[in-house]
């Protein structure tokens, strides 16, 4: 089911707006497991809209890989073949090592600390075995890094990405089970602690691809 709260500038985005920004965020943070099925009038009902804007936000997340439409009409989150998933990775090993390399130079204490903040949380979602909670502080932990990079189209693409795996990443992380956080975080702050942009970009693509490659089976 749909969480039912809503952010306090919901009101004041159009109707189709504010459903897709809703719907694309519980997307990414993996809300929904690959192959969950969505009705328009579900949408509509959840969002108290009527089916027009509930059209037109599913239109929109599915032109971004989001959600797929079948020749039915029945809208769902996608089932990833092991090589869209191998492709959504490697993409995801070219852009990201980039935007950390891009972001070293302007790694100050400030980002550094919170990016320290963010795997206290971690550690705490760990520990409640919450898998959407992780998602959500795992993309903000690198969100928060490739901000620095000062590359905005380079990040909405990578965001583009994350979107596409959000499904599949709530699937590994129940299938993964982890105890802690994870290790290729702490070689990223060390990383930027250092100024070892080679250390960096393999931290960071080693973080974004082995989980992934592990659903390959």
């Amino acid at each position: 089911m749909l969480n039912q709260s809503r952010p306090a500038e919901f009101t004041t985005l159009s109707a189709h707006e504010r459903v897709y920004r809703s719907l694309r965020t519980k997307i990414m943070h993996g809300e929904f497991l690959p192959g969950a099925a969505l009705t328009l009038r579900g949408i509509g009902k959840t969002y108290g809209v009527s089916m027009t804007p509930a059209r037109e936000a599913v239109r929109r997340l599915a032109a971004e890989g989001a959600l797929t439409v079948s020749s039915s009409g029945r809208v769902s989150t996608p089932e990833l073949s092991n090589d869209r998933i191998e492709e959504l990775a490697s993409i995801r090993a070219l852009m990201e090592p980039e935007l950390a390399s891009r972001a070293l130079p302007r790694a100050h204490m400030a980002l550094i600390e919170r990016l320290q903040v963010i795997n206290v949380s971690i550690a705490e979602i760990v520990a409640k075995h919450d898998d959407v909670g992780y998602i959500r502080a795992n993309l903000e932990f690198h969100r928060q890094l490739y901000l620095r990079a000062q590359a905005p189209a380079m990040l909405a693409l990578a965001e583009t990405v994350w979107l596409q795996l959000g499904p599949t990443m709530r699937k590994l992380y129940s299938r993964l089970n982890r105890a802690e956080v994870p290790r290729n975080h702490r070689l990223i702050v060390a990383a930027l602690q250092a100024g070892d942009e080679p250390g960096l970009r393999l931290a960071v693509r080693s973080d974004v691809t082995q989980g992934l490659r592990m659903l390959q089976i």
